[in-house]
């Protein structure tokens, strides 16, 4: 059975700079048809990635140095604009999946479907984001430790502190952040409390 809780994550990390990156730009809006989520990882930020491959660069997601990287570090207001919940599915189907952001400040929507798919979001102060993006920017092969229960991020020698709501913290501690496996755990209950509402049980037949 997998392990829903996220207590401490640590893995390599890939450093996506700039402020206001909406959703738009992390999973295009052609991408949207679909109606299963499956395959959207090899999209994240497409469209980003082909305007740096056209100008001569390379994109984070495209450099080698980041790849098998499962924490996502950005900046300031990620996942601002429309509500998709498919930029945090993209996100979690790349590459290997990731399994935390940590940034200035996240979109509220874009954070409550993070929230929703597994996704701690782990906010840092302007300092903190950038000391993390410059150490893994000079060593990729430098881990990231995100520990929800001291509500620290270790990378190498260095600790900081990051914020993290206590409501959404303890889903992930406590592995209840999946409302559809918190239905279906409880789905006795459920239809024991239908059966005795008039209107699930022939209410005026």
């Amino acid at each position: 059975m997998q392990d829903v809780k996220r207590i401490v994550i640590k893995a390599r990390a890939v450093p996506v700079r700039g402020n206001d990156i909406d959703t738009d730009r992390i999973i295009p809006a052609r991408f949207l048809k679909t109606v299963v989520f499956d395959g959207l990882g090899e999209h994240a930020f497409e469209d980003d990635r082909a305007q740096l491959e056209a100008a001569g660069k390379t994109h984070p997601l495209d450099d080698a140095r980041f790849a098998g990287a499962r924490v996502l570090l950005v900046n300031r207001n990620f996942g601002c604009g429309s509500s998709r919940e498919h930029a945090p599915q993209a996100l979690i189907r790349w590459g290997q999946g990731l399994q935390a952001i940590v940034g200035e400040s996240f979109a509220e929507i874009f954070y409550g479907n993070c929230v929703a798919t597994g996704v701690p979001c782990a906010v840092v102060d302007a300092a903190t984001a950038e000391a993390l993006i410059a150490a893994v920017e000079k060593d990729p092969a430098l881990e990231i430790q995100v520990d929800l229960r001291t509500r620290t991020i270790t990378a190498g020698t260095a600790t900081y502190p990051f914020t993290m709501a206590d409501g959404p913290r303890t889903q992930f501690i406590e592995g209840r952040w999946d409302s559809t496996a918190e239905l279906l755990a409880t789905k006795d209950q459920i239809r024991a409390k239908a059966a005795k509402i008039p209107y699930f049980s022939n209410y005026g037949s």
